[in-house]
């Protein structure tokens, strides 16, 4: 006898909720599935990876262009391969599920901006439930040569947040502070986290010792005292840069990274070097990629943009916000080997 006329059809797969595709795609997987890697740098094969974030971590770990100085002169003239090649880098943002901390979201500035729970900072601050752990959206950033806790990339300080932002600076020992926005771009973008000459942030009484106009930044030299013990930190504003933006002058940017340079040289125990924007993954990306392609082109005359960037987005998501602002990093890298090589 034949089987029933419904045993003929085939099991429908199950429906995929609506919930679950937007957790998909703002994981990225749907993207990272179909990457096309033809174009860029060597990567090795994927052999038994099969997860979307393994798929995504092989390809930032793995991918690279490194180029001459003549292939970088070359590479920055060609926004159309330049855009390309941005869109093909994941961009390893962390959905809310993989932050498992009580009450964070009261601390981010964007609720889609998150640290990397590998590379965060965790604050231990006196106090905080038995000198017990405090949330800060803040990530280590791997510097030159894959050197660890370089840079510390973090978002704008919030009114809840200020009094943080001042015990990681204690915490890392920093002693140089970046800043690339304005306090206010049609909406707060960060708020004042300095005194016009004294204040007190928690337990830190900060002091404005100096203020210095530079050319393209202002440069304010500040005393952070706990009890009877007392740092120097130098505090950066680039005031200009607008939020998904590019800066007018290539060469401003080239003045402020190689002043922050000498400043951390200069020190002779460094802690991080501890940049942020609004968000802390655009301009703060940009300036840190910056950084870093400046140290390897002085250094071996060859500089790997798309490497850079791929391990900046493996210490946090979402590094270098926009294809112009990858374009920027070429331009100006471009700028700085001319200037090397005097060409």
């Amino acid at each position: 006898a034949s089987p029933p006329a419904h045993m003929d059809q085939p099991t429908p797969p199950p429906p995929t909720t609506r919930r679950q595709a937007r957790l998909q795609e703002r994981r990225g997987s749907n993207v990272s599935l179909v990457l096309d890697v033809s174009s860029l740098g060597a990567v090795e094969p994927l052999c038994s990876i099969s997860t979307p974030r393994e798929i995504t971590l092989h390809f930032l770990r793995n991918t690279r262009r490194p180029l001459t100085a003549a292939e970088l002169q070359e590479a920055a003239a060609n926004t159309q391969e330049l855009s390309q090649e941005y869109l093909k880098i994941p961009p390893n943002f962390v959905d809310q599920a993989e932050l498992d901390i009580p009450g964070h979201a009261l601390k981010d500035r964007y609720k889609t901006i998150l640290p990397n729970p590998q590379t965060r900072v965790c604050l231990w601050k006196p106090g905080a439930e038995g000198d017990g752990e405090t949330y800060i959206n803040a990530n280590y950033i791997r510097g030159y040569d894959g050197t660890e806790k370089s840079y510390i990339a973090t978002q704008g300080p919030m009114v809840n947040t200020v009094c943080d932002f001042w015990e990681m600076v204690w915490q890392e020992r920093s002693a140089v502070i970046v800043m690339i926005t304005k306090l206010k771009e049609k909406k707060e973008k960060c708020v004042l986290y300095w005194p016009e000459k004294t204040g007190t942030y928690g337990r830190f009484e900060v002091t404005v010792d100096e203020v210095k106009e530079c050319d393209s930044y202002t440069l304010r030299v500040l005393t952070v005292r706990v009890q009877s013990e007392s740092r120097q930190v130098k505090h950066y504003w680039y005031s200009s840069w607008l939020d998904h933006q590019t800066p007018a002058c290539v060469q401003s940017v080239l003045k402020l990274v190689k002043a922050v340079q000498e400043s951390q040289r200069a020190l002779c125990c460094p802690g991080p070097i501890i940049v942020h924007c609004s968000a802390g993954i655009g301009r703060t990306g940009c300036f840190i990629a910056t950084s870093i392609g400046c140290q390897q082109l002085e250094k071996t005359g060859e500089v790997d943009i798309l490497g850079i960037v791929c391990q900046l987005r493996i210490d946090r998501g979402g590094m270098i916000q926009t294809s112009e602002q990858y374009h920027f990093l070429y331009l100006t890298l471009a700028l700085h080997s001319r200037q090397l090589t005097g060409t």
